[in-house]
């Protein structure tokens, strides 16, 4: 499978990334999944502290142990769960982030984060402080790199200009372009990669279209596309496009075809659906006919909030 660098650094990420977060808490078919992941070419595994209590970063670590070497493990942190695990709470202090970077290596078994993430962020924060933790993390050997995980256009702003983060984890699809106004350009100005999560719009994207659409969808629609919208454009994609192909491949091919997108992260809850989206992502890339075809059916609204220069 094909390989990219993340920004700056020695890292160099498969171009489909294995999301843990949907993996469950079934051991045996979690792991099943992980090492299949890994057998087929994918080196990039992405999970959180925040998922299913930390237990996901024991089964990950587990998972990964024998080859840990020829892996990269990233994870996240910011998100801090409330005593009884109710509900959580933002908090991207400087103690915080330290100490959960060394409950994720112990739940991890590893000695260090490849790719450690803030896990969301706000104006709000002590930004300066903030990064103070990731370097000083950085400095100790406890982890490799980090980045942010995040869709507000002005906070990414402050964290490129400000810190040393070689990627950000972001939604980008054929159904969330927001990020190409401003996220995008400014990271592809300052060598930073973008990890895009959501590629297949929660299934909106697959060959399965609409019939994975939720009652949530059916009632609201997808971001900027009501669900009357969406039932002529998806039909309308895939018979253009999705021809020889599947529809999951041109929706993976769309993402990868941005010079700033390192890697596509999916979940899988079953080894089939792994395997289906690794075909897809070794398949054919789009011609710029296919690619123009998408963004002139598409929307390209920027975010609504959190500009980096409000409208």
């Amino acid at each position: 499978m094909e390989k990219r660098r993340l920004g700056n650094s020695d890292l160099y990420v498969s171009t489909l990334g294995l999301g843990c977060m949907s993996l469950g808490t079934d051991e045996k078919k979690a792991t099943e999944i992980i090492k299949t992941a890994f057998d087929l070419g994918v080196n990039y595994f992405d999970t959180a502290d925040l998922y299913d209590y930390g237990i996901n970063e024991k089964i990950v670590g587990q998972a990964l142990k024998s080859v840990r070497d020829q892996v990269i493990i990233a994870t996240k942190a910011g998100n801090r769960w409330e005593e009884g695990k109710t509900g959580w709470v933002w908090d991207a202090s400087k103690a915080y982030i330290k100490e959960a970077a060394k409950q994720s290596l112990k739940r991890l078994g590893t000695d260090y984060i490849d790719l450690f993430q803030l896990h969301g962020g706000t104006m709000e924060d002590r930004i300066d402080e903030t990064i103070e933790a990731f370097e000083e993390l950085k400095e100790e050997g406890y982890i490799r790199y980090y980045g942010i995980s995040s869709i507000r256009p002005n906070v990414i702003h402050e964290y490129v200009n400000r810190s040393k983060i070689v990627s950000v984890m972001m939604q980008y699809s054929i159904l969330d372009r927001r990020p190409e106004e401003e996220a995008i350009p400014l990271l592809q100005e300052n060598g930073i990669n973008v990890v895009a999560r959501g590629p297949l719009a929660k299934g909106l994207l697959t060959d399965a279209l609409l019939n994975k659409a939720s009652d949530s969808v059916k009632e609201n629609g997808y971001l900027n596309y009501s669900y009357s919208e969406l039932k002529e454009l998806l039909p309308a994609l895939k018979e253009k496009l999705a021809n020889e192909r599947s529809m999951t491949a041109v929706s993976l091919q769309f993402v990868l075809a941005n010079p700033v997108v390192a890697s596509c992260v999916t979940g899988a809850s079953s080894v089939e659906q792994l395997k289906e989206n690794i075909t897809a992502i070794q398949s054919q890339p789009l011609s710029e006919e296919e690619l123009q075809l998408i963004k002139n059916y598409t929307k390209a609204d920027g975010y609504a909030q959190h500009r980096i220069n409000p409208k």
